[in-house]
């Protein structure tokens, strides 16, 4: 028996060994199960981020709207582009802006330039004397005067002679018809779907667009330095007719810089407008169309809805400065919070009368420590333009402990 009892020892403390080897292969892979496991059990599958210093002020000036008839507001380099009643009306010599866009594409111009000329017919003195006698806007001519490219247009655009768009046409296509094709051709090519024209003046009701066509237009229009040369002129001197004045109400006040006005029994008063203002740090241009309006001389009612329009969007835009490093918000972990802000400032415009300003935040999940300066996501603000913000940490903030993210 003495001799038994010793033998044994070893296989206990074999089988001993094996239990142990067992146990702590079962506690690693739980281990190793578990750690798997963290980042669908701890709290960072939900970041909360709660926004701080956004600003929310309402407008105190709504667009003022024109109570009959149709508008457009067009900013373009603020990407504002709003309608208002955007019907297919008729748009008297609103016309002509199509006409100057289609002779400028085939006879292009610059400052300082005469272009081409057109020396003055028997017959361009008959259709004078006819527009005349049918109450069009008309510049005299006579036999035998020559008149160039840039002394049609300056007639045509500022004192808005019909007579000029005529012999204009002829100059670019030989005749009317083939122009007309030309301007319709154009406007589809445009996209400018509500518009048709019947004729290179829009005497004819048969020429019409929409307020929303007609801002696109003369937004595309105004990017010649020569267009925005000529129609900032509030009078022109030309041969034979002298010096004749604008009909584009209010020219040359209250930062206007022109563009077109028009009027017909079947229209009303129309007038395409721009406007310049100040966003505080650049100049910019805004278009205040208005379609259709009444009362008076026509023209007049036109230019001060078109004016009310303008000014209302400038009142009552709102702008924020969004301050690099100032707490927009916080990431909350487990009970722990740190601050977060913008890499970069920015200043933010949005007109609350076309739209609220929506603020939106973009966060990624975290599966360790965020230390100070690390970008944490990125705050979208929707203002008359889409601004991306990138967000970084203002602090350290330490991952949960084992306990928390079993708990």
């Amino acid at each position: 028996m003495s001799r038994s009892a010793p033998s044994r020892r070893p296989a206990l403390r074999g089988l001993f060994t094996r239990f142990l080897g067992l146990l702590i292969g079962l506690v690693v892979a739980g281990a190793l199960i578990v750690s798997m496991q963290l980042p669908l059990l701890h709290e960072l599958s939900s970041v909360r981020v709660t926004l701080k210093s956004i600003p929310s002020a309402n407008p105190t000036t709504p667009l003022a709207w024109p109570v009959v008839g149709s508008a457009a507001l067009d900013i373009p380099s603020l990407g504002v582009l709003e309608g208002y009643h955007d019907h297919v009306v008729p748009i008297a010599s609103l016309t002509k802006l199509m006409t100057t866009y289609i002779a400028l594409e085939k006879l292009p111009l610059v400052i300082d330039q005469t272009g081409p000329c057109h020396v003055v017919t028997s017959d361009d003195v008959t259709t004078y004397q006819e527009m005349m006698g049918l109450g069009e806007s008309v510049v005299e001519v006579v036999a035998g005067e020559q008149l160039c490219e840039m002394d049609l247009l300056n007639g045509l655009l500022v004192h808005s002679a019909g007579n000029y768009a005529v012999m204009l046409a002829n100059m670019v296509s030989g005749t009317n018809d083939a122009f007309i094709a030309l301007m319709n051709h154009e406007a589809a090519t445009m996209g400018l779907v509500g518009t048709h024209y019947d004729d290179v003046t829009g005497f004819s009701p048969g020429s019409v667009s929409t307020a929303l066509d007609q801002a696109r237009l003369a937004r595309t229009l105004m990017k010649s330095a020569l267009v925005r040369a000529i129609v900032i002129q509030t009078s022109v001197t030309l041969p034979v007719a002298g010096t004749v004045a604008t009909f584009t109400p209010l020219l040359g006040l209250d930062n206007i810089i022109g563009v077109k006005s028009g009027r017909t029994l079947e229209a009303g008063g129309c007038d395409v407008m721009a406007m310049t203002f100040s966003d505080g740090s650049s100049t910019k241009v805004l278009y205040a169309v208005v379609l259709g309006q009444r009362g008076g001389d026509l023209l007049g009612p036109a230019g001060e809805a078109a004016l009310a329009l303008a000014n209302s969007a400038v009142a009552s835009r709102l702008h924020h400065v969004f301050v690099k490093d100032l707490v927009v918000g916080e990431i909350s972990w487990d009970g722990h919070h740190v601050g977060v802000g913008l890499t970069h400032q920015r200043e933010v415009w949005w007109w609350p009368a076309q739209a609220a300003l929506r603020v939106s935040v973009r966060v990624r999940r975290f599966t360790s420590a965020i230390y100070r300066g690390e970008v944490v996501g990125q705050l979208v603000v929707h203002g008359v333009k889409r601004h991306t913000f990138t967000l970084r940490a203002l602090g350290d903030l330490s991952p949960p402990t084992l306990l928390q993210r079993l708990r």
